[in-house]
């Protein structure tokens, strides 16, 4: 990664993958908007796993890196600019970005479901490039205007925080629900924190790390189940009786085989599980025991309509987000947040675009 001098002008510093292992600090052109888009001077963005896995692998199922990309979807910044035929928007404005924008008004639109979309520009998927970087341009019905009271680190995180909202609608959380949650990462989180906010009496999460346990307790877990090595039976049971019942629904946010396995063993008759963690494509999983006892498994492909209901959560203060945060990095150190990002450290790590306002 090539350095920058203290000083330099950096321009549209950007962090571009190039290929496998391969990330580099790039000055890019400074983009001009199009009629429908702002230019935006990005302030904070989150590393999501899938920045990290590009980095190391160079694709995601059929998404392959096949250009030089800049990576970076979880993010919030501040107009500088507007398109000639944008209205809502003006410079100063701060914004939270929803990655994904429908190229066309297909079917999944017209529906209200433009996640499905299969033509979506998205945020650093191949091939589109995201918004790690000082300047970008986005479509402006797209960026949602950001409360006073809401800093820029909870307009980033509103990402994350609408894959929760998007599972917890699928699953159909309610007052008085009784919910599992599989993985303690900050999708896993994130999913407990909507849970809770929408009813849920009781909420026992999983995971093998101890500490992300720790963080889980404190942001609202009712129960927090260290797994070792058991059978997704005996995990299934130990929710049962953390629970004093099965839960109606299962949140599973690893991808891993077992932790399939152990949300269908733990989800009581009738009730639902939901998929969002992504793993191997081909896994073994009881679907019998699934299918006999009407378990519903259900799919989320990120989310969609959810920047509304996130925004409204976090300027009524009743959802945190910022425990969240437990790492931040000026965008110079990009490479160095990545690896505490790929080594396990923290929950979440916020990469500061703007070098004259490091602030939350």
């Amino acid at each position: 990664m090539a350095a920058i001098k203290p000083g330099q002008d950096s321009g549209n510093l950007s962090v571009v993958v190039h290929g496998i292992g391969d990330l580099r600090l790039e000055n890019r052109p400074v983009p001009v908007p199009g009629p429908n888009e702002v230019l935006l001077k990005m302030h904070s963005v989150g590393i999501c796993g899938s920045d990290v896995h590009y980095w190391q692998h160079g694709r995601i199922g059929d998404f392959v890196v096949k250009n030089p990309m800049v990576l970076g979807h979880e993010a919030s910044g501040t107009v500088v600019k507007v398109g000639s035929s944008v209205t809502h928007l003006k410079p100063g404005d701060r914004v939270a970005i929803e990655p994904g924008v429908p190229r066309e008004t297909d079917e999944f639109c017209k529906t209200g479901r433009y996640n499905l979309s299969p033509t979506i520009f998205f945020c650093a998927t191949p091939p589109d490039d995201g918004n790690l970087c000082r300047y970008y341009t986005h479509h402006a019905n797209f960026c949602y205007k950001l409360p006073d009271n809401v800093t820029f680190e909870e307009g980033a995180l509103i990402e994350p925080l609408s894959v929760g909202i998007h599972a917890c609608r699928r699953a159909g959380v309610t007052l008085g629900s009784k919910v599992f949650i599989c993985g303690a990462g900050p999708i896993g989180l994130v999913s407990l924190l909507v849970a809770k906010m929408m009813g849920a009496s009781q909420v026992v999460i999983s995971d093998l790390s101890s500490t992300r346990l720790e963080k889980a307790r404190e942001v609202g877990a009712d129960f927090a189940l260290h797994v070792a090595n058991e059978t997704p039976q005996e995990i299934a049971q130990k929710v049962e009786a953390l629970l004093g019942c099965m839960p109606e629904i299962t949140i599973e946010c690893t991808g891993a085989e077992t932790c399939i396995q152990t949300g269908i063993y733990a989800t009581r008759s009738g009730g639902t599980l939901i998929l969002v963690g992504l793993g191997p494509a081909m896994v073994n999983v009881p679907i019998v025991n699934a299918a006999v006892r009407e378990v519903d498994i259900r799919g989320i492909f990120r989310y969609c309509n959810t920047w509304p209901m996130a925004i409204s959560m976090l300027s009524s203060k009743r959802v945190n987000v910022a425990p969240l945060v437990t790492h931040r990095f000026p965008l110079e150190k990009a490479l160095e947040a990545f690896e505490t990002t790929k080594q396990g450290l923290g929950v979440k790590v916020m990469l500061k675009c703007d070098e004259n306002d490091q602030n939350p």
